[in-house]
């Protein structure tokens, strides 16, 4: 595997989607590196570059995982540093609705199957078994202002990895236990932690990675005059 990417920028838009499971091989640290070295030419207010990342390979994601797994078997209550996802309506419930529909479709689990439902969530906090994790966070005190620059930072970096042939999977989920990410990076208290990116070489044997989902028309979205 070369660090050179191996799809245009369009084509990296185009394939780019969640990856629910991973093989266990390493990206290699060249690759890894010039991903990171890109994603820096993110835009942000004032080029302030507010991110901060945090990432975790091999032994050490696995001791995260460990972590996370195990304190949401253990039902610790579920924290977050900024607010938590709102209550979806109208066009957007729908959306929501059809991707909980073909991802628990694709992994054959039925709406009133409540254990099956709560062991997929659980995957989540084992990283779909991907051998890297990456924390993205900002300082506490900053304005949802200041997170649309780590959104833009956050799709620019996720379609190096599409284009390098990596699989990621943006999850906002991992960010309800800050605590555990602050102490396992040693990161300091006024760090609030968004969320993490999960991600590696894709297992396409994995029944979540069969799901896929639409983007409503232009029209359902664009005002023009």
């Amino acid at each position: 595997m070369t660090a050179s990417p191996q799809m245009s920028l369009i084509d990296a838009i185009k394939t780019r989607r969640s990856v629910r499971g991973y093989k266990p091989d390493l990206v290699p640290d060249e690759v890894l590196n010039n991903i990171l070295t890109l994603a820096q030419k993110s835009p942000s207010n004032c080029n302030v570059q507010p991110w901060k990342v945090m990432l975790a390979t091999g032994q050490e994601c696995n001791q995260l995982r460990k972590q996370m797994h195990d304190a949401f078997a253990s039902g610790k209550p579920l924290e977050a540093d900024f607010s938590t996802l709102p209550k979806f309506f109208g066009d957007m419930k729908t959306r929501q609705i059809e991707c909980a529909q073909a991802l628990y479709g694709a992994m054959g689990i039925e709406r009133s199957d409540k254990q099956g439902r709560i062991n997929a969530t659980a995957k989540n906090y084992d990283f779909f078994g991907a051998p890297h994790v990456l924390f993205i966070g900002m300082d506490k005190s900053f304005s949802p202002a200041i997170a649309v620059d780590i959104g833009m930072y956050a799709q620019t970096l996720m379609l190096l990895m599409t284009a390098h042939g990596i699989g990621s999977c943006a999850q906002a989920s991992t960010a309800y236990y800050p605590s555990i990410v602050r102490e396992f990076f040693d990161t300091d208290e006024d760090t609030g932690i968004l969320f993490g990116i999960s991600f590696g070489y894709e297992d396409d044997t994995i029944a979540a990675n069969q799901a896929r989902t639409n983007r409503a028309d232009l029209s359902e979205v664009l005002t023009s005059k």
